[in-house]
């Protein structure tokens, strides 16, 4: 057992779900952060018949409501768990036009602000965890090269809850890029201050989830040629060829073990 305990958005489906087996797979304490609770418990009932050591936990998370972002730190901070590894995973894609529970267009508030606030509120878990065990600690924030996908502008932020000027895509692109943009800030603050923490943000390729539910003509494409995060991040037990492994879940590891 590592000893290390991990946070993960978003966990219930896709890459998030996959990702939570592998961490699991290697010891580590997944503390799914997911809006459905009884999809939480599916998933945690499919890891524990692979790896009845497993150690998951569930915890109800809206990253679209501050309001829910907030109840889950609160909860989170105080439990005395550690926190050593922080997965930004959870996203909505392309999705038409909504406002979240704040009024906030749903991409720009689900994929960007609900992660980062949630980072901010729970970072000086993460330095007390990363002082006390001598062990880095790592956020990461998944983005995507769609980044580029942004609207002219890059980010509007005297647009974002205007309906007419509003495309899908667009929007998503600019969600993304405000992932990287948080990544790279955040890294050069804690670079700053002096803590063993590491913030990055990663690409993870095309992979067939359903986060394509609002893009059925790329979703086609996708089941043609994409590729499943359950073959994407390959077993374990075939280590030559869990490259994805290697990098997104494992690559988390060595310096922390």
């Amino acid at each position: 057992m590592t000893g290390l305990t991990t946070i993960v958005t978003g966990a219930t489906s896709g890459i998030g779900a996959e990702t939570t087996r592998v961490l699991a797979l290697r010891g580590v304490h997944v503390v799914m952060g997911i809006g459905n609770l009884a999809a939480a418990k599916d998933v945690k009932e499919s890891i524990l018949k692979e790896i009845p050591f497993a150690k998951v936990d569930a915890m109800e998370l809206d990253l679209s409501s501050f309001e829910s972002v907030k109840k889950f730190a609160s909860e989170f901070n105080s439990s005395g768990l550690p926190l050593n590894i922080l997965i930004n995973n959870a996203e909505i894609m392309a999705c038409p036009f909504m406002l979240s529970k704040d009024n906030i267009e749903l991409q720009f508030a689900t994929n960007h602000l609900g992660h980062f606030l949630l980072t901010n509120l729970l970072l000086d878990t993460m330095k007390k965890t990363s002082c006390e065990s001598k062990k880095e600690g790592r956020i990461v924030n998944h983005s995507s090269e769609a980044h580029c996908f942004s609207y002219s502008e890059r980010i509007c932020f005297d647009k974002i809850n205007d309906e007419s000027s509003y495309n899908s895509w667009h929007a998503y692109g600019q969600s993304k890029l405000a992932n990287m943009l948080h990544a790279n800030e955040l890294a050069r603050c804690l670079k700053e201050d002096g803590a063993n923490i590491t913030a990055n943000f990663l690409h993870p390729g095309a992979i067939t989830t359903n986060l394509f539910c609002h893009t059925s003509v790329v979703n086609a494409q996708m089941n043609i040629h994409g590729r499943n995060p359950e073959i994407c991040l390959s077993r374990l037990q075939d280590k030559e060829n869990s490259l994805a492994i290697e990098f997104h879940a494992s690559s988390l590891l060595p310096r922390m073990i």
